[in-house]
C-alpha cells in the first residue's frame, strides 16, 4: 500500500522504535511507516488502518508492537476474533496485561458477555493502572447490559473515579457510561444531570454528550449548512425549470411559424384565380 511522502517513520512511539530495532534497518523503517499509517487512519479510516496493519504484519510478525497494531485495526473494524487472537500474541510476547480490559470488550463483541465479567474479576485487573481499571469497569457495565442487567450495570459504574471531582483523561466516557446506563433505565432526571457532568469533563469532543443533554432538554438543531444547500438545488431546479419552460416556448413558436408564412403566401395566388 502506498506511503504518503510526509511519512518518515519517525513518528512511531519510541518504546515502539526500540522493539524495532530487532530488525534490519531498511525492514525496521518499512515496518514503522506502516505503523505510523494505522495510528493516523484508524479513527477516520478503519479498512484502510486495518490494510495497513496486514502489511505491517506480513513484514514483522515477531513483534509485539506490530501484533498490538493488528488487534486495535482489527476491533476498529468488528473482527473481533481477529483482534482478540492478536491481543493474545502481543500479551505473550511482552507478558503484559495492559491489553486485557480491550480483550474482554473483544469477548462482549464476540457476544460472550459472561467471558467478559469472568475477565473483569480476575487476578490481572489489580494489575492494572488507573486508566485500565476504569476501562475494565466500563466494558463490565456494557456486559451486564449485554445481559440485560441494567441495575447491575449502573452500580458496577458507582465509583470512587465517577464520583470524583477531579477530571481525568477517562472521566467523561465514564460520566457518559453512567448517564447512558441511567437513561436506558428510565431515569431521565438523573441522566440528565449525568449527561451534564460529561459535557463538562469533555474537553476534547471524544463523547457526543452534549448532543444527547439537547435531546432530553427537547433541542432540535438546525444544520446550516444543510440548509443553504438545500435553498441553493431549489433555486437551481428554479432556474432549470424557467430555462425549460423557455425553451419550449421558442420550439413552438419556431414551428408554428412557418405555417403561417405559408398562409400568407396563399391568399394572393388564391386572389388571382378569382
Amino acid at each position: 500500500m502506498p506511503i504518503p511522502e510526509d511519512v518518515t517513520g519517525d513518528e512511531i512511539d519510541k518504546d515502539v522504535r526500540q522493539e524495532l530495532q530487532s530488525l534490519p534497518k531498511t525492514l525496521a523503517e518499512d515496518v514503522a511507516k506502516n505503523l505510523v499509517m494505522v495510528a493516523r487512519l484508524i479513527d477516520e479510516d478503519p479498512e484502510g488502518a486495518y490494510g495497513y496493519s496486514k502489511v505491517a504484519l506480513r513484514l514483522a510478525s515477531r513483534v509485539a508492537a506490530v501484533r498490538e497494531a493488528a488487534g486495535f485495526a482489527a476491533y476498529a473494524n468488528q473482527k473481533y476474533n481477529e483482534a482478540l487472537a492478536e491481543f493474545r500474541a502481543a500479551r505473550r510476547m511482552t507478558g503484559s496485561v495492559e491489553l486485557w480490559p480491550v480483550m474482554a470488550d473483544c469477548e462482549r463483541g464476540l457476544g460472550r458477555p459472561e467471558k467478559a465479567l469472568d475477565m473483569a474479576g480476575a487476578p490481572e485487573v489489580h494489575k492494572l493502572d488507573k486508566a485500565g481499571q476504569v476501562e475494565m469497569r466500563l466494558v463490565a457495565a456494557g456486559a451486564r447490559r449485554d445481559m440485560g442487567q441494567l441495575d447491575a450495570a449502573i452500580v458496577t459504574l458507582q465509583s470512587p473515579e465517577l464520583a470524583s471531582n477531579s477530571v481525568q483523561p477517562w472521566t467523561a466516557r465514564l460520566r457518559y457510561a453512567y448517564a447512558d446506563a441511567l437513561l436506558a433505565a428510565g431515569r431521565e432526571r438523573e441522566a440528565r444531570e449525568w449527561f451534564a457532568k460529561a459535557v463538562e469533563a469533555d474537553r476534547d469532543g471524544s463523547t457526543d454528550a452534549s448532543d444527547r443533554l439537547a435531546e432530553l432538554d427537547g433541542v432540535e438543531f438546525v444544520d446550516a449548512l444543510a440548509e443553504d444547500a438545500a435553498a441553493e438545488d431549489a433555486e437551481a431546479a428554479e432556474a432549470t425549470e424557467a430555462t425549460e419552460a423557455t425553451e419550449a416556448v421558442e420550439s413552438t413558436e419556431a414551428v408554428e411559424s412557418p405555417e403561417a408564412v405559408e398562409s400568407t403566401d396563399a391568399s394572393p395566388e388564391d386572389g388571382d384565380k378569382d
